[in-house]
């Protein structure tokens, strides 16, 4: 794997991330919700992720390669307190598509979930039919825990989800028995 990182995404990325959304729209579309065209700019990019970062209840992380943008791995609903949980999503730029980059950006920010954060659990959900999603994250330690029908609007239609989940004990064990 070459040179995969994460990093905390800003404003100043906006231009960025407007140009590799509009490159990868097509790619996206069937596992995204329908969005508007404002989406695609550098100020809807830009709203966007100085909204999140303003809120405080979400951690975007853009996916660096050769000092490059090829994704986003997000954690999102972040809630501390009894919870310390957050929910995961992630994409990658066609090109990066198959080589890896999902995985080692997924492994990242869960590490950063669980010592950085100081999260207990990350919660992701996949399309039915998207194996190529299931399998990154149980690349990562996480275990399929159920399914939720019509859980999110994606291109247009309510689909159901399989939910995952990985607790910080359960990916200490295993990075612990890895070493």
């Amino acid at each position: 794997m070459t040179d995969i990182a994460i990093r905390l995404i800003s404003p100043v990325d906006a231009a960025e991330m407007a140009a590799l959304l509009r490159a990868n729209r097509e790619h996206l579309a069937p596992w995204d919700p329908l969005r508007e065209e404002s989406y695609y700019t550098t100020e809807g990019q830009w709203q966007i992720i100085s909204d999140a970062l303003r809120a405080g209840n979400a951690l975007p992380h853009a996916i660096v390669e050769g000092g490059r943008i090829i994704g986003r791995v997000n954690l999102s609903n972040v809630v501390h307190g009894a919870f310390q949980s957050a929910n995961l999503g992630y994409w990658v730029d066609a090109s990066a598509a198959g080589r890896g980059v999902a995985s080692t950006a997924v492994a990242a920010v869960v590490e950063a979930a669980f010592l950085t954060y100081g999260l207990h659990r990350v919660e992701a959900g996949t399309m039915l039919h998207n194996v190529r999603s299931q399998r990154v994250l149980e690349r990562n330690g996480f275990v399929r825990f159920g399914m939720a029908p019509r859980y999110l609007k994606i291109a247009g239609d309510w689909q159901d989800h399989y939910l995952f989940q990985l607790l910080s004990e359960n990916w200490l064990a295993a990075r612990e028995g890895a070493v």
